[in-house]
């Protein structure tokens, strides 16, 4: 079988053991976890068992997980007006999202368009909290949420999350962190980060696509308007029989991925270094994005000049390495990068390269030889590029 370096994490990691055990170990478990009978007991402590390891791995309450479809539809509960806090007498007026968040954030949900307000990145990528500050006092006395992710999926640049979450309580409001990118990869929980909710996505960590989760810091907050309604599943926030066998791999992956989240991080950062330094013996006026930030551990963002990143996408998955070009959302799609377009690059669009844990030292080995090759080409048909 021939080799292929698979370096594309943040669309999405490849299953893991414990994640697959776990799910065919559920798959045997007969019931409905909402059925009182043995066969239904079954399956509802097999879904407890697992509300409990994200509770654990993110130090929040166990009945603040909610489990939904992905990390879409847990964002799409939570970025709603109707999300309120105790004592709250009306609902939310405003949304504010940093300008490089993910498609499905920046779709603002629940909020009509005309109650969200975007908020500008700096050139390396970290949302600006003079401008977030500027924009609480435009909004002075309103109800206001923030949407801000950890870590950003095209770039891997860490988002100061708890800086902000200061600014936004100081102003009475609520923060909204999309920890897909971070959770399992870095240290991220309630503490770290500050926010009063969190969500995650299975299958970025090892898990099951398919599966996501939404998170509550505490029972303060309350969602007035579930989107899915019927039996009260998910304590009355997400109606429908729970997928267990999803939720018993997330829960696996989960647990496997932070068990060794510390000594990971430099393993990946290691990889993602060696990576970026075979690019620059390559093509040494390559440039990356978020290089001034703080980066998470495994994701990597360059360009290299006169060179399309879409063509070299795929002249590198011909030669068997997959890497994308921006989200794995819009890449399929070849659309232009908002989230470089918000740090002010000129390029459109970059090559993403990002590390799991099944990565290793002969995937980098392969993405150079290739990539060398790939550029070699490349130039020569276009000598001036």
């Amino acid at each position: 079988m021939t080799r292929r370096a698979y370096l594309d994490h943040n669309a999405t990691s490849p299953l893991r053991p414990e994640a697959r055990a776990a799910m065919f170990d559920a798959l045997e478990t007969l019931g409905n976890p909402s059925s009182v009978h043995a066969e239904g007991r079954a399956a509802k402590a097999l879904l407890e068992d697992a509300r409990a390891a994200v509770a654990r791995a993110i130090g929040g309450p166990r009945r603040g997980i909610v489990f939904t479809s992905g990390a879409t539809e847990a964002a799409s509960l939570a970025l709603s007006p109707a999300l309120r806090r105790d004592g709250d007498a009306s609902p939310t007026d405003v949304l504010l999202i940093g300008a490089g968040e993910h498609l499905c954030v920046m779709q603002g949900h629940r909020f009509p368009r005309d109650m969200v307000e975007t908020v500008p990145l700096t050139s390396e990528g970290t949302i600006s909290l003079e401008a977030l500050t500027a924009a609480l006092a435009r909004r002075a006395g309103a109800r206001v949420m923030l949407s801000l992710q950890a870590v950003n999926n095209e770039t891997g640049v860490i988002q100061p999350v708890a800086e902000a979450a200061a600014l936004i309580h100081a102003a009475n409001g609520v923060v909204v962190c999309d920890a897909v990118q971070s959770l399992g990869r870095r240290e991220t929980t309630f503490a770290s980060t500050d926010a009063d909710i969190l969500f995650f996505s299975s299958h970025k960590l090892g898990g099951p696509m398919g599966v996501g989760a939404l998170a509550f810091r505490d029972e303060s907050l309350h969602l007035d308007a579930p989107m899915l309604r019927g039996g009260g599943q998910e304590f009355g926030r997400r109606a429908g029989t729970e997928n267990v066998s999803g939720i018993a791999g997330f829960a696996a992956a989960l647990t496997a991925a932070t068990t060794v989240v510390a000594g990971e991080g430099s393993r990946l950062a290691d990889l993602r270094d060696e990576l970026e330094r075979q690019v620059l013996k390559i093509a040494p006026d390559s440039r990356f994005y978020g290089l001034g930030a703080p980066r998470a551990p495994n994701a990597s963002a360059f360009t290299i000049p006169g060179l399309a990143a879409r063509t070299m996408l795929m002249a590198l998955d011909l030669e068997n390495v997959a890497l994308s070009a921006g989200s794995a959302c819009s890449s399929g799609k070849m659309m232009e990068s908002h989230v470089l377009a918000a740090m002010g690059a000129a390029e459109k669009e970059a090559l993403r390269a990002s590390f799991g844990w099944s990565s290793t030292q002969e995937d980098v080995e392969l993405f150079g030889k290739v990539l060398a090759r790939v550029v070699d080409r490349m130039r020569s048909r276009h000598p001036a590029a």
